[in-house]
């Protein structure tokens, strides 16, 4: 076997996070020219078809599978050895691939991250929103160090390939008016919301409550439906139906709407936690932040309760 192509090893990552050609080729820099070149040459020094080439996409074969750990393990160490040399030579950063959650990215990451920044001004984070399968997915294949994902409580992502922290217990809370007769109420019952408009995603009354609170005998009335959360938090405000935010998004629930919890049920609590690739986890580099991450996750919870006292 001839000696693997570092690029090619770089392609192959980017292909498995991406699921294309096009997307490695701009996420690389690489001309599609130069993608066919260096996925042709990675083949034939490893001696084996790597690629999967679909109408809809790549994705690896077998052999493809087998050497992205390797690849992974490779360009990590070749990525970090250029950045302590970097910091050596005192003009260099030092760089972190974080991914997380939409919701996450509410309050919880972009305060650990600016304290972080605050005590090291050198620090480059490379920052990618998606849910967390994404994030998962992305894990696995080298394009991120760690993630931010979420996971239902008494649940972790699996944990033979992933390391996984968890960092705060997330509830689901009711948004409605500043004048509606429960926002006075804390918490509210799930029978009290019998009767309400609500304003959801979907007009599918089974999901409206995300799946939390099963076992009621009545579905509740969509009466607006609207994806974006500003519109939903809009039509809250306006007294036109309530809704349900996670106690994350609390930071970024406009003042004029009310927040409260609610008892019955399952109450959709889920663990958020930082996850890491277990093979390739190096926790000394990964503790400034996943610290980070904990005195945000404190401060957020301590602020959300705050809010709920407060109404």
């Amino acid at each position: 076997m001839a000696d693997l192509p570092l690029p090619g090893l770089r392609l192959l990552r980017a292909v498995a996070a991406q699921g294309s050609f096009t997307a490695a080729a701009a996420t690389l820099g690489y001309t599609q020219s130069s993608v066919s070149r260096q996925a042709a040459a990675l083949e034939a020094a490893a001696g084996a078809r790597l690629f999967d080439r679909r109408a809809r996409g790549v994705s690896l074969t077998n052999a493809g599978a087998s050497l992205l750990a390797h690849a992974v393990a490779v360009t990590d160490r070749l990525d970090q050895a250029r950045r302590e040399l970097e910091g050596v030579h005192g003009g260099g950063t030092i760089g972190a691939r974080l991914g997380a959650f939409p919701t996450a990215l509410t309050a919880l990451v972009p305060r650990a991250v600016a304290s972080l920044k605050a005590s090291h001004p050198r620090l480059v984070i490379a920052l990618r929103e998606g849910t967390t399968p994404t994030q998962l997915r992305r894990l696995q294949s080298g394009a991120a160090g760690l993630a931010v994902v979420a996971a239902p409580s008494g649940q972790r992502p699996d944990p033979a390939t992933f390391a996984f922290e968890p960092v705060l217990e997330d509830r689901l809370l009711l948004a409605l008016a500043r004048d509606h007769p429960l926002a006075a109420s804390n918490p509210v019952e799930v029978r009290q919301l019998e009767h309400e408009q609500w304003v959801a995603a979907t007009s599918d009354p089974d999901e409206v409550l995300l799946g939390v609170w099963p076992d009621v005998d009545w579905r509740p009335r969509v009466a607006y439906i609207a994806r974006d959360w500003t519109a939903k938090l809009g039509l809250v405000a306006a007294g036109l139906g309530i809704t349900v935010v996670p106690g994350l998004a609390a930071p970024g629930v406009r003042g004029d709407v009310a927040l409260v919890r609610v008892l019955g049920g399952d109450p959709g609590a889920r663990t958020v936690g930082v996850a890491t690739p277990k093979q390739a986890c190096n926790a000394e580099q990964t503790k400034p932040l996943v610290d980070a991450l904990h005195r945000a996750a404190a401060h957020l919870t301590r602020e959300t309760e705050i809010r709920l006292q407060h109404r």
